[in-house]
């Protein structure tokens, strides 16, 4: 008799290269002394980023991120209504425990990893979707409207 179990996709490989180059990069920008705890700023600050963004900008962020990271982004349903940038800390931070101040240096980390997947081009039409306060986060200057 033939049996056909598989284990799921996670336990068959490792990460895809694409997602091991992210970690380093956040690693790096983050000075992380593992590559595991960069793995726990990716997934926190993706999950909370998913659940900020809707439409094309949601669905074109997860096609140019590894497939990995695009699943822990898509994995979240939209809040109905988005938080400007200093709220989305304080969300993090409360729900994982830590300071505001470390919460704000992985947001920073992951986000330099996430705008050199992404391109200046969808980076611009996520902080016009997002409220204010999000341009810092991804270490921009934060331009209000032009008269």
């Amino acid at each position: 008799m033939i049996t056909d179990v598989r284990e799921p996709l996670e336990r068959q490989q490792p990460h895809s290269t694409a997602y091991q180059q992210m970690l380093e990069r956040v690693r790096y920008e983050g000075a992380y002394p593992t590559r595991e705890r960069a793995d726990e700023a990716v997934r926190l600050v993706l999950s909370g980023l998913g659940r900020q963004l809707t439409g094309d900008e949601r669905v074109d962020m997860a096609a140019c991120l590894p497939l990995e990271a695009a699943r822990v982004l898509t994995s979240q349903i939209p809040d109905p209504e988005p938080v400007g940038g200093w709220a989305f800390v304080k969300d993090l931070a409360a729900r994982s425990g830590a300071s505001l101040a470390t919460t704000r240096w992985d947001t920073g980390s992951v986000f330099t990893a996430v705008a050199a997947h992404a391109g200046p081009r969808l980076i611009t039409r996520v902080l016009h979707q997002l409220p204010s306060g999000w341009a810092l986060l991804f270490g921009q200057a934060e331009l209000g409207p032009t008269a």
